[in-house]
This record gives C-alpha cells, sequence and structure tokens, in this order.
C-alpha cells in the first residue's frame, strides 16, 4: 500500500480547493460513487455465488446444527401466526411462557413473516441469511472506504465474500448471521459522522445496534461501549452529543422489547433470559477439576437445580417454573464464584479473549458439484458395494496409533474410540473403486455413545473430502439408550477413480459404533459438473482462511495503521473487537456469537496486503530503472 494509501488521500474527503471547478467536483463524485456501486456489485454477487454453493453442500448437515434451537425459534414464529400481534403483548396468550424467553424475538418474528410469505420454508430463510450476509461483505466494503482507500476496502470486501466461516454459518438456521449485518452498517454511519455533523446519522447508528439485540443479545452493552469510545471518534464539542446520539438510538429500539417483557412477564427483562445459564456454563467448561460443582450444560444445570430444590418440574425447562427468579438465583451463583476467585476468572476471561481471535474451523466449499439424484438408497437396486464392520476391519482399514477399536462377538458392530486430538482421523477404510464423474450414495448406521464424530467419504488416494457429517451423541442418555442413525453421504465422485470411509474426531474422545453394514448405491451420472470450475477456485482459496495466515496479517495492518497515526480508522475498526473481548469473554462463548470480529479482521488483514502489494509494485517499477543503471555503470 502506498503512502498516500496509508494516510488515506485517495479516500478522504479534502475541502474543495477555491480554484476547483464546481462541475469537475461533481464529476469526480459521480465517477466514485459509480466506482463504488461497481465495487459493491461485484463484491455481492461473489458473496452470493460463494453462499449459494455452500448451501449445495450443506443441504443436509446445516440442518442438523442446533436443531433444538431452531425448533425453539420455530415454535414461537408459529405461535405468532397464530395468535398475530396482539399476542405478543398479551399476558394470556401462549407467547407468555417463560420458556420463549430464551432468546430475543427478532429472528422468530422474521421467521415468522417468511412463513407468511413462502410458507413454512427453510429454503426461503437461508436465501434471506445468504442475502444478508452478502449485503454484510458489501457493508465492510464501504466502511473501509470510507476510512481508508478504495483499494484497501475492496481487498477486505473480498476476504469477507470469500470466507468460509461466513459462507457456512449464512446457510444455518440460526440468527448469528443475520445479527452481524446492523452492527456493520452501524459502524459505517459512524465512520460517514466523522465528516458529516448530523447527529441524525449517529442515532440511526445507534437504533441499528438495537436492532441487531433483537436478533442476540449479545450487543447489549455495545451501544454504552461506543459512548466510552466517544473521545477517540469525536472531536471536541460533539463528544458528548455524539454519544447521546448513540445511546439514544439504540434504547429507542430496545425499550420496546423491554416494556413488553415488563407488561407480561413483571419483571424488568431487558432483552431475554439466559446471561445465568451461559454464565454458569461456561465456568463450568474450565473447571476441569469440578470444585465449583458447576453443571457445563443446560441439562446439567436443569438436573443439578431439580435435585438441590426438591422441584421435579424444573427438570426439562430452563425457564419455565419460577423462571426468572432461578436466572437470577444462576446469576448470583456466578457472580459468588467469580468473587471468590478473581484471579481465576480473569485468566479465564484472557484465554476466552484470545480464542475470539481464532478463525472457526468451518466447513469449505467442496471442489466437486452436488449430487442432483434423489438419495432412496433402497430404491437404487443392489449396492455396488457392501461389507459389514468385521470386513471392514479385514479389508485394510488403518486406525490412528491411539485409536482403540473393538469388534463384537458376532462382528457386525465396530467400536471405534478416539484419541484426545480434536480434529484427528481415527479409522481410514480401504479404497473402493468408483466411476468418474458419477453419483454416489454411502450409507452406514451408526451411534455416538459419547462426544462427536465425523463420518466422510474421502478420495482414496488424497486428504480431500467429498462428503461429511457429523454424528453426536444425545446428552443425558447412557451409551446403551443412544440412537443408532442411518447415516447418509451423497457424494460425486468428480476425477477420483475410488474413495475411502473415513472417522474423524470433532472434538477430543468421542466414541462410535458403526453397527451394521456399510453400503454404496451408484445413483446415476453427476450434473452440474460445470460448477467444479468456480468450485476449485472457491475451495482453494478458502483454505487460505487460516488463523496462522488472517492473524498476523490483522496485526501488521493494525501496526500499519498505527504507525501512519490512523487512529479513527483503528477505533472504529478495532471498538467492535475490544467490545466482545472485554464483555463477552464473561461470558460463555462460542465462534457463532462473535462473527463480526472476523469482518474486522479481514479489514486489518486488507491494510496489509494492500501495503505488501504496493511494495511489490513499487519493486517491480523500479527494476528497469535499476538495471539500466547497473548497465551505464
Amino acid at each position: 500500500m502506498d503512502k498516500a494509501e496509508i494516510n488515506g488521500e485517495e479516500g478522504s474527503h479534502r475541502p474543495r480547493l477555491k480554484t476547483d471547478h464546481p462541475a469537475r467536483a461533481d464529476r469526480r463524485r459521480t465517477s466514485k460513487l459509480r466506482r463504488l456501486t461497481l465495487i459493491s456489485l461485484i463484491i455481492f454477487s461473489a458473496a452470493l455465488g460463494v453462499r449459494l454453493l455452500s448451501l449445495q453442500d450443506a443441504a443436509l448437515e446445516a440442518g442438523k446444527v442446533q436443531s433444538s434451537v431452531t425448533s425453539d425459534y420455530k415454535q414461537v414464529a408459529r405461535l405468532l401466526l397464530q395468535g398475530g400481534v396482539g399476542s405478543f403483548v398479551s399476558p394470556s396468550s401462549p407467547l407468555a411462557n417463560p420458556d420463549t424467553l430464551g432468546h430475543p424475538p427478532g429472528y422468530s418474528i422474521l421467521l415468522a413473516l417468511t412463513f407468511r410469505a413462502f410458507g413454512e420454508s427453510d429454503a426461503a430463510v437461508r436465501l434471506i441469511q445468504i442475502a444478508c450476509d452478502a449485503l454484510a461483505c458489501v457493508a465492510i466494503f464501504l466502511t473501509v472506504a470510507e476510512l481508508l482507500t478504495v483499494r484497501v476496502a475492496a481487498v477486505a470486501g473480498s476476504l469477507s465474500a470469500l470466507s468460509p466461516q461466513f459462507s457456512w454459518n449464512s446457510v444455518v438456521l440460526l440468527p448469528d448471521s443475520l445479527a452481524v449485518l446492523p452492527l456493520l452498517v452501524a459502524l459505517y454511519l459512524i465512520a460517514r459522522a466523522g465528516r458529516s455533523r448530523r447527529l441524525s446519522t449517529l442515532v440511526a447508528a445507534g437504533a441499528l445496534v438495537g436492532v441487531s439485540c433483537w436478533l442476540r443479545a449479545n450487543a447489549l452493552l455495545l451501544a454504552p461501549f461506543l459512548c466510552l469510545c466517544a473521545p477517540l471518534l469525536f472531536e471536541r464539542g460533539r463528544r458528548l452529543r455524539g454519544a447521546a446520539a448513540i445511546l439514544g438510538g439504540s434504547l429507542l429500539v430496545i425499550a420496546p422489547l423491554t416494556i413488553r417483557n415488563a407488561v407480561v412477564f413483571k419483571h424488568f427483562i431487558p432483552l431475554s433470559l439466559g446471561a445465568g445459564q451461559t454464565m454458569l456454563e461456561g465456568i463450568g467448561d474450565y473447571d476441569r477439576g469440578g470444585r465449583f460443582n458447576v453443571p457445563r450444560t443446560d441439562l446439567g444445570i436443569l438436573k443439578q437445580e431439580s435435585e438441590v430444590f426438591n422441584r421435579p418440574d424444573y427438570y426439562g425447562t430452563l425457564f419455565g417454573p419460577d423462571g426468572v427468579r432461578r436466572e437470577r438465583m444462576r446469576v448470583a451463583r456466578a457472580f459468588r464464584v467469580i468473587g471468590s476467585h478473581p484471579v481465576w476468572f480473569a485468566g479465564v476471561m484472557l484465554r476466552r479473549a484470545a480464542s475470539m481471535l481464532r478463525l472457526e474451523r468451518a466447513r469449505l466449499v467442496s471442489p466437486y458439484p452436488t449430487v442432483t439424484h434423489p438419495l432412496a438408497g433402497d430404491g437404487h437396486g443392489q449396492p455396488v458395494w457392501s461389507t459389514n464392520p468385521a470386513d471392514l476391519l479385514a479389508g485394510g482399514a488403518v486406525a490412528s496409533p491411539r485409536t482403540t477399536t473393538l469388534l463384537s462377538d458376532d462382528h457386525q458392530t465396530l467400536r471405534v474410540e478416539g484419541d484426545d486430538t480434536k480434529y484427528g482421523e481415527q479409522l481410514r477404510s480401504a479404497p473402493t473403486g468408483v466411476r468418474q464423474d458419477t453419483d454416489y450414495l454411502l450409507t452406514l448406521p451408526v451411534t455416538a455413545e459419547r462426544g462427536r464424530m465425523k463420518v466422510c467419504v474421502a478420495e482414496g488416494d488424497r486428504e480431500s473430502l467429498l462428503s461429511s457429517t457429523i454424528v453426536e451423541a444425545v446428552e443425558g442418555r447412557t451409551p446403551e439408550q443412544q440412537p443408532a442413525y442411518e447415516v447418509q453421504l451423497p457424494f460425486v465422485s468428480g476425477g477420483a477413480d475410488a474413495v475411502r470411509l473415513v472417522l474423524r474426531n470433532e472434538g477430543p474422545n468421542p466414541v462410535a459404533r458403526v453397527v451394521g453394514p456399510v453400503r454404496l448405491f451408484e445413483l446415476g451420472p453427476a450434473s452440474r459438473l460445470w460448477t467444479r470450475y468456480p468450485r476449485a477456485l472457491v475451495h482453494g482459496a478458502q483454505r487460505l482462511f487460516l488463523t496462522a495466515v488472517i492473524l498476523p496479517l490483522a496485526v501488521a495492518g493494525a501496526g500499519l495503521l498505527a504507525r501512519a497515526r490512523r487512529r479513527r480508522a483503528l477505533v472504529v475498526l478495532l471498538c467492535v473487537p475490544a467490545y466482545y473481548m472485554s464483555v463477552q469473554s464473561a461470558l460463555h462463548t462460542e465462534y457463532r456469537y462473535t462473527m463480526i470480529i472476523y469482518h474486522l479482521l479481514f479489514a486489518l488483514a486488507a491494510v496489509a496486503l494492500s501495503a505488501a502489494f504496493g511494495a511489490l509494485r513499487r519493486g517491480l517499477s523500479a527494476a528497469p530503472r535499476f538495471l539500466n543503471r547497473a548497465r551505464q555503470a
């Protein structure tokens, strides 16, 4: 990146010189607007295409992620459709059940509107989420263009468009990706407020923070946090008014929900319940020795409260009987642990904050097209290959050195106990021949006794996965009570002439059992083969989205901005990560809660990449002059 770019001269909004003709200035503004519009359309189209490819790949697997949480959202949406708007504020409606307070209602309202327009269609919801996620890539582009240069902004938007973290989460039926868009637009308005003195811009920014809170409660304290950043965001004389505008806009949007909760539930509940539950589970996650006797899961909390209070009706619902009182007791209990062990908890917060800077291991877009034939395996005649667990081992299956495999007495069940690696390969079968460019379906019955294990189909002589899914043990059931799943793995063979069945960890120490025959069906010639070319490009690019690649670039980008004294750009790009790393780190957290951080890391990485490209370009342009001087010498 050139010095001019670091100083933001290309995209800065300098006062027009007196000698500058108004018509010439208007033409420049029109030209820049057209440029921004064109690049925005390109980024949106690229992001949309990547997410549609991800949707094709994840049609089966995405529906299994947090399915019980998705069911809760859908149930509230159905109640809204049945009772109308009045039921939302009526103390006697089914929506007055405290169990509906586990999440803010924004996502359920969106589901209800979508169901009314298109029927109860998951596909319609996913398309809306994909479109909003693609718009988020445009929002980060416009924000960086406002702060720095269009070139840096284009790199930032492109990184967000290609990111597997965003493309994967946008197809999961949860509000996490949707909650990112209003926050990014809020940052864009704050960035614009640097040259616009209208308070309405900042009020709108605060209102968008409130909109995000209706979808996820994680940003509840973001507006007050931004007020603390006001001295760094605004010049003297505007700081107090700017902070008040952001806070006021946020309160205007959040207040109706708080008032509704007070009317319906007779308690002060700003958005939803769940803070105490997540704090306790977060403490339990890091309490490896169990000295605090704090459960790590929802089911553990329910069971413990049921036993301690001798209330069987507490078991099975987090917020049912006495939900508000129980939630406040959870908060008080968490604070007692924190107050008695402040140094230990500070270490927990630091580890959580550091984990937010690590990129999620998200599913990449497959380099191969998706299966287009129906997946009814039994309807396709005899399988082209079949084996029982005994023959699977005898046929040359290779297990990891620390993996335990045990075959049942009747040779019909193979028990695989994974090692302590998070994502290590546990078992790989011998290769099985297949036709190239053909749709296949591999089926096998699997029971997860403990943890999560990924079942995959991989190319015979390479590491590339053609299909995968996750089997997970049902919480609260013994190994004998776990259900057996008929796992279906559709895949296109592509250029492969052999495939393997692979079992991998999806977390340390899982246990899974293959409880019947493994069968491979040939479905017919593959379609959509032309998509292999864009898929190969996207897949190759997404392989670079690793913490070891992005984080050093982001740190270097922040250093370049600090060196160039671009304080405002640094504050706008770092205020939201700082909020989540300081506030959200006090709670139990997951990657999907803090996804917005990735957009801002990509923006900082774009600064470093642009600087590297600029240095390379200057070096190449200087090379001929250097050679000429060398010849003359």
